[in-house]
């Protein structure tokens, strides 16, 4: 499945998207639950599909088998299902929108690393960005007046789908949710003004992530996909999960060994080649400057710079 946050009259919900449909999950379920005859369908809905993503999540199996059969409840009978949208009747926001965690993989494609000067590591380099930063697919990519220096990094990322503590490579795999897109939007001068990276990774509105997430019984298995990424149509970057200096399986082996991650937890494993601040002459956002990341299996995050006054 596609899972989507959207957000509709006002309200912010889960969905599945199916062609040009998002069906809304929660009301797809209780419709389900109420032609069965369940009297307490609303109680039973919100505790296997809550209407936020995180909690959804929480749910594990059980409740992503409910969500299948309740889209395919909703296709069967669209009239019963109050919720199901054309996609320009909603707007659709980062699938993820409160993580607890969001961990950063720096250094991980191997032809980056040589760009940047730099040696493969022997251990993942890691940091973190902060809900705050998250928009969606239809947002802007806020630039702010505290630096001219606006750089761009496609990640492909996977989300955490069950508590993982001291996990095996060989069952890494199935902690994952699913997978999406995140454009790493960093402040470069203010990312190295100090030898530590946070604050220029950590500004409002720095992780544009979506479209959707991609579910792990849909994407299998993460190596091996093309990952690009263009400015105004002119290529940047372009690799393939296949160089990853630490695949998702060892990030999870890794990161697991250090803390506990939590449904919900968003992992993005690292750039490509191409980075604004490596290229001759650098090259930075600007305002009005269209920003297309494309996973292959996965889809694509397509985002406009808009410069924000005073």
């Amino acid at each position: 499945m596609k899972l989507v946050t959207f957000t509709h009259n006002g309200f912010t919900r889960i969905g599945a998207v199916e062609g040009e449909q998002v069906i809304d999950l929660n009301a797809a379920f209780q419709a389900k639950l109420q032609a069965e005859g369940k009297i307490r369908a609303e109680k039973i809905a919100e505790a296997y599909i809550p209407t936020d993503m995180e909690g959804f999540l929480q749910g594990g199996e059980e409740s992503l088998a409910f969500a299948k059969e309740s889209v395919q409840y909703a296709l069967n009978n669209e009239s019963a299902v109050p919720l199901v949208f054309g996609k320009g009747d909603v707007k659709v926001g980062a699938p993820v929108t409160n993580p607890g965690k969001m961990i950063c993989v720096g250094h991980n494609y191997r032809e980056h690393i040589l760009e940047m000067g730099r040696e493969l590591p022997t251990h993942p380099v890691v940091f973190a960005k902060f809900a705050n930063t998250i928009v969606g697919p239809e947002d802007h990519i806020p630039f702010f007046p505290i630096s001219e220096q606006l750089d761009y990094e496609a990640e492909f990322a996977f989300v955490v789908g069950k508590r993982a503590k001291n996990v095996s490579q060989e069952e890494a795999l199935e902690y994952v949710a699913g997978y999406t897109i995140v454009n790493d939007v960093t402040y470069r001068d203010i990312q190295r003004r100090t030898i530590e990276w946070l604050q220029g990774k950590a500004v409002d509105g720095s992780a544009p992530m979506g479209p959707w997430l991609v579910t792990s019984d849909e994407l299998a298995d993460p190596s091996g996909l093309e990952i690009s990424l263009t400015v105004n149509g002119e290529e940047r970057q372009r690799s393939n999960t296949a160089n990853l200096v630490f695949t998702v399986q060892r990030l999870i082996e890794f990161l697991s060994e250090l803390m506990t991650l939590e449904p919900g937890d968003v992992i993005l494993t690292g750039t490509p080649g191409g980075v604004g601040v490596a290229r001759e002459p650098q090259a930075f956002l600007k305002d009005g400057d269209v920003v297309r990341i494309e996973v292959d299996k996965v889809g694509v995050l397509e985002n406009k710079v808009k410069r924000v006054e005073g």
